[in-house]
């Protein structure tokens, strides 16, 4: 039985929520609400921001390269390098958001035969998982930073610690966003009603 709620015919959904719903498994588990659940939405929106403020900057990067090597007797060599940068920091950046998001690469083969309760509980064990690997890596990632602060870039002449920086904080980001969805997936546990759809298990 369809539970989602009816819309008007020819009316579009702008977000394509329903659709990311309808293959997205653990799309079904709520997400926290009231102020907490605001300011998590703030800091995604903020990391998105970022992200795409890198790949916009990566593409205006190789579109200059592109010109440089048609238009000038000269190599930007500094282009490319740049680019591999804002790269990396746009991955890092996205990181988090792509895991809040459920936009990682995955096989989903039993998840829909799942009730709301053990979605949730295994969108929980997911998270402490990943969770659990990175703050064993983050230590790691900060000693491995460091190490870049004798180092520069060969172009740009960039201390190495701060492209380096990149791994802690993709790492910082995983962490931060494994334990949001572990929270989330613990209190859809222990609040959500049995058999419950997934517009009334959601709670502020």
């Amino acid at each position: 039985m369809d539970t989602s709620p009816q819309r008007a015919e020819g009316e579009a959904d702008p977000d394509g929520q329903e659709i990311v719903a309808s293959l997205d498994a653990l799309s079904a588990v709520p997400r926290l609400q009231g102020s907490l659940g605001r300011v998590i939405g703030w800091v995604d929106t903020l990391f998105v921001l970022l992200a795409n403020l890198a790949l916009v900057a990566i593409a205006a990067t190789v579109l200059l390269q592109i010109a440089g090597r048609l238009f000038l007797p000269f190599t930007l060599a500094w282009t490319e390098e740049l680019s591999r940068y804002l790269f990396i920091y746009m991955v890092a950046l996205a990181s988090g958001v792509a895991i809040r998001r459920h936009r990682h690469v995955n096989v989903e083969l039993y998840h829909h035969l799942l009730g709301l309760r053990a979605r949730a509980a295994y969108q929980a064990l997911i998270c402490l998982l990943i969770g659990g690997f990175a703050l064993m890596v983050l230590p790691g990632a900060w000693q491995f930073a460091q190490n870049g602060a004798w180092q520069t870039s060969p172009t740009l002449r960039v201390p190495m610690l701060y492209i380096f920086f990149s791994t802690v904080l993709l790492f910082a980001l995983v962490l931060f966003y494994s334990a949001i969805g572990l929270v989330e997936g613990l209190a859809a546990v222990l609040r959500a009603p049995a058999g419950a759809d997934r517009e009334t298990a959601s709670w502020k």
